[in-house]
């Protein structure tokens, strides 16, 4: 069947909440905490001529996944996994942002981890289709949005190692609060020196959640030390800036300069990341991107040569970074106040997601 042909079929669910338990999780949704009532799924399967092809597209209830205990993902970890939000604009409708930069990054980290490449269109109205059902999910409080967590696993049942001839592709949606709660203030960051959450030659560029699993052991030891978030270097290239465990990270500099560490194939391509370097050309700075070492950050903040550093994601969108700290020194303070250009940006940035600001870019879609 070719992807053109494939049609999505809906199966409501008999069970909705309530709107009275929606709006009592709308009020105050978190961060992943509650899940909307619907589901978007197309699998995958590779027929004895070897031709694999997507199939079987719906709509279904949200509900647990039936796998047998010998699916690979559960042996072999072959999963990758995008996340993207829905904003609801003043007259109702729904938008998301840069959804096909979504779709080139799974496909990226689909060829990465073995597993078959799923056509833009097919990802593009997996979202529409899922909103479409679900759109009283999404909240309008300010800052507020429905995460979409498109991801794809192998589930075909085998324990020999090779990639899977059966594949899921699912959505699932939450409603969304702010990242990381409260009123928006500088964070402070945990310096990794024991682990690293990316190689050379690894799956640091690719969306998948081993990369994630590695980078709990220091985000726990990051938050025994009253830290939000952990930064990772490369000890093998004098202790290069990489990211965060789930975010890029910027630096501004007094002389007009925005740097974040280049793309080296150990860090994600964050499509937040991405917009930032735009916003920041347009308003006239000069972007780099190029390796920055933790001496140089040191530096930086000793001299005023760095006047403000922050972090940007989805989940997240941008975050100012307050302080840096280890088991041995702090760069920066916690009292650190955000900065000019951070902000500037954060508020465009949220602007156009949002609708209150102008999409002269192109980067809005609307799903319902």
């Amino acid at each position: 069947m070719s992807v053109s042909a494939l049609e999505f079929t809906q199966k409501l669910s008999t069970q909705p909440k309530s709107e009275q338990e929606r709006a009592a999780i709308l009020a105050d949704p978190g961060f992943g905490n509650h899940f909307t009532d619907h589901t978007a799924v197309i699998d995958y399967r590779v027929a004895e001529s070897g031709e694999g092809a997507w199939e079987n597209a719906r709509i279904e209830p949200y509900g647990p996944i039936a796998m047998d205990p010998a699916a690979s993902v559960l042996h072999y970890g072959q999963e990758i996994f995008e996340g993207l939000k829905a904003y609801r604009h003043g007259d109702g409708s729904v938008w998301t942002f840069r959804p096909e930069a979504n779709a080139a990054r799974l496909n990226a980290s689909a060829r990465r981890l073995a597993l078959p490449e799923l056509p833009e269109e097919l990802f593009l109205e997996s979202l529409s289709r899922l909103v479409a059902v679900d759109r009283d999910w999404v909240p309008s409080g300010d800052g507020e949005s429905l995460y979409l967590r498109p991801f794809m696993i192998a589930t075909e049942a085998f324990l020999g190692v090779r990639p899977a001839r059966e594949v899921s592709y699912r959505v699932i949606a939450s409603p969304a609060g702010n990242y990381f709660g409260g009123e928006l203030k500088p964070v402070s960051i945990w310096l990794s020196t024991k682990y690293a959450r990316a190689g050379r030659g690894g799956t640091g560029e690719a969306k998948c959640g081993g990369n994630y699993a590695a980078s709990l052991i220091a985000q726990m030891e990051g938050e025994a030390n009253g830290c939000k978030q952990v930064l990772f270097l490369d000890e093998f290239n004098d202790n290069a800036v990489e990211e965060l465990g789930g975010m890029n990270v910027f630096f501004v500099f007094k002389d007009g300069r925005l740097v974040t560490p280049a793309l080296s194939g150990t860090i994600l391509h964050g499509i937040t990341r991405d917009s930032v370097l735009q916003l920041g050309r347009d308003r006239g700075l000069t972007v780099e991107e190029r390796k920055i070492t933790l001496d140089e950050w040191r530096d930086g903040v000793a001299s005023g040569d760095i006047t403000e550093v922050f972090a940007c994601g989805t989940a997240a969108v941008i975050t100012p970074v307050g302080e840096l700290k280890s088991e041995t020194e702090t760069i920066g303070s916690p009292e650190a106040a955000a900065g000019e250009v951070t902000m500037s940006i954060r508020r465009e940035l949220l602007g156009i997601q949002t609708g209150a600001v102008e999409d002269s870019r192109g980067w809005l879609t609307r799903l319902a």
